[in-house]
């Protein structure tokens, strides 16, 4: 069974920068595509940041685009959430995402139904 877990949340100031993890286990992680979403208070989730399955294409939210950087080190089965430059709105809970549809695809997903394993997810809270 494919487990996957982030760590890395916490407080940071506006302007700071943080880096989330996410390991997964009990799969091939080196070809799946991996995600990250985040569920604010009172809003849907929505997605962040994905990469395919060798990192070489990548996509982000308009929100975030020039802040956050999505990577993966397939040696270690993880895939990183490089937080720069947070903003108070950056505020939620961040999930990070499998998807074993189509393995070894160049294409990235965006929408949660693409993805089929799911982290419990990490808070980050970005103070001003």
């Amino acid at each position: 069974q494919l487990q996957v877990v982030e760590s890395g949340g916490g407080l940071v100031q506006a302007g700071g920068s943080l880096r989330l993890s996410c390991t997964v286990s009990g799969g091939s992680f080196n070809s799946y595509t991996m995600g990250w979403f985040r569920q604010a208070p009172g809003k849907e989730r929505e997605f962040v940041a994905g990469l395919n399955w060798n990192g070489e294409s990548t996509k982000y939210a308009d929100s975030v685009k020039g802040r956050f950087t999505i990577s993966r080190d397939n040696a270690k089965n993880t895939v990183y959430l490089q937080m720069t430059n947070p903003q108070p709105e950056d505020t939620a809970v961040y999930y990070c995402a499998a998807s074993t549809y189509g393995l070894l695809m160049r294409s990235v997903y965006v929408n949660e139904f693409e993805y089929d394993y799911w982290g419990q997810g990490t808070q980050v809270t970005v103070s001003s």
